[in-house]
């Protein structure tokens, strides 16, 4: 029996390192006969400007952008990355069908660059498009390590007569984890500095008071569209670029890439309406198209006619309407893009208290080995009418059990019985009149730009009928106030890879829960991306997941090894938002020794930060060092007229509002006196409550009981208010208490205001019932 067994183990382990060998070899194709491109690319730190400020960048072959590097079809890519920096570093090829050891993740596919190192990448060149390249080390794309990559297709199908590359980013003068650290502490100054902050007073003015308390009952403080300040969006690497050599009348290629790090933009051309041709090196039924939409990681191609008089502006602007960037095409006389209006976020707020929309779910479950995302679904995110959840999973534009879809035969949805529930009480006088449906649709309608049914593939994209299909629901989950971004309430760090089977269709829907958008990638694979074009449905590698909705994909399993998935939002990957796609085979051995919990480990590391205020009536410091469930707290207050409190706590998170706390606390026992100072261990559960109070409940080694109360509110653009109660009981539980007392109580409270003038400091003024009035400066570091 025992050697039967053995056999057949031995029998299985041939069979996988053959089938193995096999995929490689059909994957990498037979080299010899295929023409060798050879780059090097070489990635140095050096001092760079792209928005009015020297700053220390990354430059591949001294430029940012990088080269575009061009290839045929059918050609055989050789590229060294040499590294001149101090630091690890690496490239993915974005889009790239290849050998997985040559993908780029460093620790999960590919080995990371070591300072001084080179790394040789090669893999056969079996597609054609635009596609493009960036580091896949922290936060290293960022800083300007990303270029294009264009591959001509065998024999040139489409009519034109030029073609130029248009590479798309974002650009901070901080340092990326500088900006990573500042989003983990929570800040509106991001949002002050590009305008786009909803202050209190402008929410009362507008008479939308009642969405944001709806807002903050649900543990948000409104509507967000992107969350870092950017001094510059760029073009080829500038703000305003000419290319004026494009002659009247020629038809020119546009290969369009955002190479943002946490940037979509709208794009418009000035001229005649544009023909979109291609989606992620995709070709799709060309379609005029003028104003379009494009998520970080997308590239779009589009063919313009220059114009017999005048030059035609190439726009983009930011998503959340805080800054723009052109590019003209020609000479003469501008011919004007459409300027895009700055999303009215408060409009965004008062239309989505309206709905019977349940938001915030949990970025961090309390037990992450509980994987119920059905469940979660079922509790968050928007409420239909008249179909639920398994009906919308069978709705016609998602084939079942891998039966390809004719749109042609398809039952149309009746949209008019699947319409969002509304709020009675949150709808005014003036819109009871409309129909129910009407609500519904004017809910729906929110982000209903934000689709894909412009794009068909001019070939038909389904699967075998006979093909196996595995179901896979991702609800996208985050907590904007702690900056942690999940799959199904749980981060990479505390999730194990998800299992894709070979020779089988995995599909994929993407359940947005949160108020922003999530491209989402796929490593090494391009998915269908289901739309109302049915079985013509495009192919991609990127998509972009709108707010509250919810998006289905589907590839066929033909790979090995392991792939990632994760939001193209730098830091939202960084925070969490993110897997490994495996399909369960032998792991390369040029990876010994480099192990996957590196990779894991960018995703869960430790980020502090503290604040200092020194008055006129105190000084006080506060220091947080925290990840994803554990923070370290240390706190000091210290008032002139010889009155102190410091304190230092441990604590834990048990999910994104509860976590339990202990530590110890030091004061002074006499008012207004330094001669007797006692400490305490303390110990209990700190609650983020709806409407976004901190609770504190503790207790401390002398059975001593205590509850506290804070919140903070911004209510003009740069004005906060802030306040804090304590109430401490003493029962002599522990020490006796004073002859005749049967009960001794302590009450702590302070409130004031700050008014913030720059990202690190702030007037403030506040009262202390300890330590009186003042006046002051708080440096947040």
């Amino acid at each position: 029996m025992i050697k039967k067994a053995l056999l057949y183990f031995i029998f299985f382990l041939v069979l996988n390192v053959s089938l193995k060998a096999q995929t490689e070899q059909s994957i990498e194709g037979n080299i010899d006969n295929l023409p060798v491109h050879e780059y090097t690319l070489e990635i140095n730190e050096e001092m760079v400007n792209k928005a009015g400020k020297d700053v220390m960048g990354m430059t591949i072959n001294g430029s940012i952008p990088g080269p575009t590097l061009d290839f045929t079809e059918g050609e055989y890519a050789v590229i060294h990355v040499k590294n001149n920096m101090d630091v690890e570093t690496s490239i993915h090829w974005h889009g790239m069908l290849l050998p997985n050891f040559y993908d780029g993740v460093p620790y999960l596919s590919t080995p990371p660059i070591a300072p001084g190192k080179t790394l040789k990448y090669e893999f056969a060149i079996k597609q054609n498009g635009t596609y493009w390249y960036h580091s896949h080390t922290m936060l290293q794309e960022q800083s300007g390590v990303f270029g294009s990559i264009v591959i001509q297709p065998k024999e040139k199908t489409m009519k034109y007569d030029k073609e130029l590359v248009l590479m798309l980013s974002d650009w901070t003068n901080e340092k990326p984890m500088d900006v990573l650290r500042f989003l983990k502490r929570g800040t509106e100054w991001y949002n002050i500095k590009k305008g786009t902050a909803t202050p209190l007073n402008q929410v009362i003015a507008r008479g939308a008071l009642g969405a944001q308390i709806d807002f903050w009952r649900q543990r948000m403080e409104g509507a967000d569209i992107a969350d870092i300040y950017y001094p510059a969006f760029l073009i080829n690497g500038e703000e305003t670029i000419e290319y004026p050599d494009f002659k009247p009348g020629e038809k020119v290629r546009l290969r369009i890439i955002d190479g943002g790090a946490s940037t979509s933009f709208w794009m418009t051309f000035g001229g005649e309406t544009p023909t979109l041709i291609s989606a992620d090196g995709k070709d799709v039924v060309p379609v005029k198209k003028n104003k379009t939409f494009i998520g970080i990681a997308e590239t779009y191609d589009f063919i313009v006619t220059i114009p017999q008089e005048g030059k035609i502006e190439f726009k983009i602007t930011a998503q959340d309407g805080s800054g723009s960037a052109s590019a003209f095409l020609g000479k003469g006389k501008i011919l004007p893009a459409q300027n895009i209006p700055k999303p009215d976020k408060i409009a965004m707020m008062q239309k989505m208290a309206k709905m019977d929309m349940k938001m915030g779910a949990p970025a961090l479950k309390s037990n992450p080995k509980k994987d119920e995302p059905y469940k979660m679904k079922e509790k968050w995110g928007m409420k239909m009418e008249g179909m639920n959840h398994s009906e919308m999973a069978q709705s016609p534009e998602v084939p079942k059990k891998g039966i390809p879809i004719d749109s042609t035969k398809t039952k149309e949805m009746d949209h008019s019985k699947m319409v969002m529930k509304m709020k009675p009480d949150s709808i005014s006088s003036d819109e009871k009149h409309t129909t129910k449906k009407d609500d519904g649709m004017q809910g729906m309608e929110l982000f209903s730009e934000y689709n894909y049914d412009y794009l068909r593939s001019p070939e038909k994209t389904t699967y075998g009928e006979d093909i196996p299909v595995n179901e896979i629901l991702l609800n996208l989950t985050g907590n904007m106030s702690r900056y942690i971004w999940s799959l199904n309430g749980i981060p990479l760090s505390e999730t194990d890879k998800i299992k894709i089977k070979g020779n089988q269709v995995t599909r994929i829907t993407l359940n947005n829960l949160t108020m922003m958008h999530h491209p989402m990638h796929l490593h090494g694979h391009f998915f269908r991306v289901i739309n109302k074009n049915g079985e013509y449905s495009p192919l991609k590698h990127t998509v972009n997941v709108p707010p509250m909705q919810e998006i289905t994909i589907e590839f066929y399993g033909n790979e090995y090894g392991d792939w990632f998935f994760h939001c193209h939002i730098l830091y939202h990957m960084m925070g969490g938002m993110a897997r490994v796609m495996s399909y369960d085979t032998p792991r390369d051995s040029r990876l010994k020794e480099y192990p996957v919990s590196n990779l894991i480990h960018e995703t869960n590391q430790f980020y502090t930060w503290g604040m200092a205020d020194v008055a006129s009536h105190l000084a006080g410091l506060n220091l947080v060092s925290s990840n994803i469930r554990n923070q370290f707290n240390l706190s000091a207050e210290y008032g002139w007229n010889e009155n102190i409190e410091a304190e230092f706590s441990y604590e834990y998170y048990l999910n994104d509002w509860f976590r339990v706390f202990g530590g110890a606390n030091m004061e002074n026992e006499i008012e207004d006196s330094m001669d007797e100072i006692t400490t305490t261990a303390i110990a209990g559960i700190r609650y983020f409550t709806p409407f976004m109070f901190n609770l504190d409940v503790r207790v401390d080694s002398k059975l001593r009981p205590q509850i506290g109360l804070s919140r903070a509110i911004t209510i003009f653009p740069r004005t906060v208010i802030f306040g804090r109660y304590e109430y401490q009981a003493d029962l002599g539980w522990a020490d006796d208490l004073p002859q005749g007392d049967n009960f001794k109580k302590e009450v702590t409270w302070n409130a004031g205001m700050k008014y913030i003038i720059s990202k690190n400091f702030s007037f403030m003024g506040s009262y202390d019932n300890r330590f009186g009035a003042g006046l002051g400066l708080s440096a947040r570091f």
